[in-house]
Formats: structure tokens, sequence, C-alpha cells
């Protein structure tokens, strides 16, 4: 068993969410029961999630996407009111965590891509540390980085660019980080990989001559969260379980 409070100072801790300015509140979002016996993860506090953490009689629900989102409607109502009152009808514990999950330099959505890609890191994308620059460990032509991202991420890519020519030195952000594109091609990079895809960013990619890959969302946004509750786990002796709910986004 694991103390609520002591799950939330260890991920504070790991974490580190004081450092970001982020569009959320990290943390304990949602306070449920006091011990913590199993843990299930997911990339969003979606209502599905939240049905199989219950039938997975699950203490605690660690996410990258949670609530209370900047600008959003306060009103709890309809599909806020259902969630809210899922969680809280069983005594669950929402924790979520946003841009530190995204930057944690071993643990983090970023980091785990460009493990799972094979890229070796040789600095970050921007001043921020919200993402990576790196190196395959030999050049491949586009279309091969293309079958290996689908390879790693079980969805096909969106690519922006001639599939014959040559990649070596990929900048990479999960999610919706296509805006980052500008500052990828400002390191002279080959490829610039995120989730989602713009109607600008793709002029910016044929104009500049950079390539680009938009390969999902939530394809990319999977394996932080999976990380860390593995770390919950191996740390603290308790039970993981990751839930992917598909979105094809």
């Amino acid at each position: 068993m694991l103390k609520r409070d002591d799950m939330l100072h260890a991920l504070d801790e790991l974490l580190a969410p004081q450092t970001y300015r982020d569009y959320c509140p990290n943390g304990l979002q949602v306070e449920g029961r006091e011990q913590i016996r199993r843990v299930v993860t997911g990339v969003t506090a979606c209502q599905a999630l939240l049905d199989a953490a219950v039938i997975e009689e699950a203490d605690a629900v660690l996410v990258h996407h949670g609530y209370f989102w900047k600008n959003e409607d306060a009103r709890v109502r309809g599909m806020k009111k259902q969630r809210l009152q899922t969680l809280l009808r069983h005594d669950l514990n929402l924790f979520a965590y946003h841009l530190p999950l995204d930057c944690h330099p071993r643990l983090g959505n970023n980091a785990e891509l460009g493990r799972r890609l094979g890229l070796t890191v040789t600095g970050p994308l921007g001043d921020d540390g919200i993402g990576l620059v790196g190196r395959l460990p030999e050049p491949m032509t586009a279309l091969e980085f293309a079958r290996l991202v689908e390879d790693v991420v079980g969805r096909e890519a969106l690519h922006i660019g001639e599939t014959g020519d040559e990649i070596e030195t990929v900048a990479w952000c999960t999610g919706a980080a296509q805006g980052f594109i500008e500052q990828a091609q400002a390191q002279g990079v080959d490829a610039y990989l995120s989730g989602e895809i713009s109607e600008p960013t793709v002029h910016f990619a044929r104009e500049t001559g950079i390539h680009y890959f938009a390969a999902g969302h939530h394809a990319t946004e999977r394996y932080g969260v999976q990380a860390v509750g593995q770390w919950l786990a191996d740390t603290f002796g308790i039970e993981h379980v990751f839930i992917d709910i598909d979105n094809p986004v």
C-alpha cells in the first residue's frame, strides 16, 4: 500500500511541476481514498478510462490529460459532471501531469518516444526544454523513417516531404506541438516529428525543406505515463495497469 499523500509527494519530487507554467493544475486533481494499492494509467481521463479503472478496482488514476484547463467552462454539468461523479462515487484519486510529463528527461513523453525510435538526444529543441533534438544511428530515407515511426506508434504517420530524401537529424515534441516546427527548422535538422498537423505546417515544411511527420497526438503521448506508472510500481511495490483508450487523433 502507498498513502495518497505519499504518492503525490513522490510524483511532485519526480516531475517537478512547480518549474512549469502550465495550462492546468498538475498533481492531485480529485481526491479519493487514502490508501493506494493499484494505479491505472492512461493518456486522458476520459469516461472510458474511468470506467475501466473502476472495473480494474483501481485506487488511483494517473493521466497526462486531466481536467480544469485554463479558459475551460467551470460549471459542473454534462460530461464533466459524469466524469467527476464517477471519480467521487468510487472514491478514486485522479493525478494528472501535463508539461511535467512531457519534459522529464528520462521518463517523459519525449524521452520515451525518442528512446523507442532509437534516437540519441543531442540537445533541447528550445529554451523551455519541452522538445528534443537528436540523431539516428545511421541515415535513412524519409520513407524508411516513416515506417519506423509507424512500427513504434502503431499507426501511419502523415509525412510532408520527398520520400527519397535522406534523414539523419530529427527534432521532436509529442502532442499538439506542430507549431515548434519553426524552432526545429532553425536548428537545422532534417526532420521534425510531432503528434498533430495544422494547415500552415504543410506550407512551412514545403517551403523550407524540412520534413514533417505527424504521428498522432494520442499515439505519441502514450509512453511517459506508462513509464511513470511503472516507476511507481517498482519504487513502492504497488500494482500498475496501463489502459490504452484508442484515439485516432
